[in-house]
């Protein structure tokens, strides 16, 4: 299996923890782990420490990745310290160390064109939309990003991230920041303005099926990263699958930690709330 292949398991030290917002931005010294990490992998994180009965690892999904600078490798979490192990991990110190595993999933894929990018993210779910912003300006790609949330503190919007794209566009459904309303809303004007050929999208799944519903509409190509509960990151569980239509057609139950969690948003049978759609190979009523 090519997927995983470059993945490894680490003791890595916490250098930074810094309260950004509702959210907690985090570095982790990785040495070599971060060559292989692409915008849209994740890690999975062992929490609760040696005799927590927490035994079931977190996925986190990577923001950036660096192999240079004073540590070495270093990869930076954005977590949002919902759960038990979140926020276990959101409560490390400087120098403590935790167990993890790295990089896994599918990543974003990069056009070899220069193309007109449209970047769309929810919550603390759009981080990962920065390093792939950085990426893509790289290639020559104009970069606009449209981040939203239900109020002003749950936008991770940091500021070095305008850096990276051409225009960023708040909204907000209380109208604390930005536009007032949806992510949705604002999408259609700026596709046609600015020509764009492409969607990257992160955030609640929601969202993204309504970010895929415009992009079909206008024959856009769009990749998201579906946001799934996973139980061990690395395929084995089974607990993290959405039904996915593969190239001849047919509905498979596909695991969002190997096959994903970047996809082809126009393959995701969405709408299912969990359940086996009626037609996916194996399914008996």
């Amino acid at each position: 299996m090519k997927i995983n292949s470059r993945a490894v398991q680490k003791s890595v030290e916490v250098l930074s923890n810094k309260k950004v917002g509702s959210y907690h931005h985090m570095v982790f010294s990785v040495g070599e782990m971060a060559l292989s990490a692409k915008p849209g992998n994740f890690v999975a994180i062992s929490v609760g420490g040696p005799n927590s009965a927490m035994v079931l690892r977190r996925a986190f999904a990577i923001y950036r990745a660096s192999d240079r600078g004073n540590y070495g490798g270093t990869i930076e979490l954005v977590v949002a310290a919902h759960g038990s192990g979140s926020k276990w991990l959101s409560e490390r110190a400087i120098h403590e160390r935790v167990d993890m595993v790295g990089p896994l999933g599918t990543a974003f894929g990069i056009p070899t064109d220069q193309v007109n990018a449209l970047l769309v993210g929810g919550g603390y779910g759009s981080a990962p939309l920065f390093g792939l912003a950085e990426v893509l300006k790289q290639r020559g790609c104009r970069v606009d990003i449209v981040l939203g949330a239900s109020t002003a503190n749950k936008i991770y919007a940091p500021l070095e991230g305008k850096r990276s794209v051409n225009t960023m566009t708040l909204t907000t459904e209380d109208g604390s920041a930005g536009v007032t309303g949806r992510v949705t809303d604002v999408m259609p004007g700026l596709i046609q303005k600015n020509s764009v050929d492409i969607i990257y999208s992160c955030g609640p799944m929601a969202m993204l099926e309504a970010v895929d519903a415009i992009a079909q509409g206008a024959g856009i190509m769009h990749q998201c990263a579906v946001e799934e509960s996973m139980a061990c990151g690395i395929g084995v569980c089974m607990t993290c699958v959405i039904p996915l239509r593969d190239d001849a057609g047919l509905i498979r139950m596909q695991r969002t930690c190997i096959e994903g969690p970047v996809v082809d948003g126009s393959k995701v049978i969405w709408g299912n709330s969990r359940s086996i759609p009626q037609g996916t190979l194996g399914f008996n009523q």
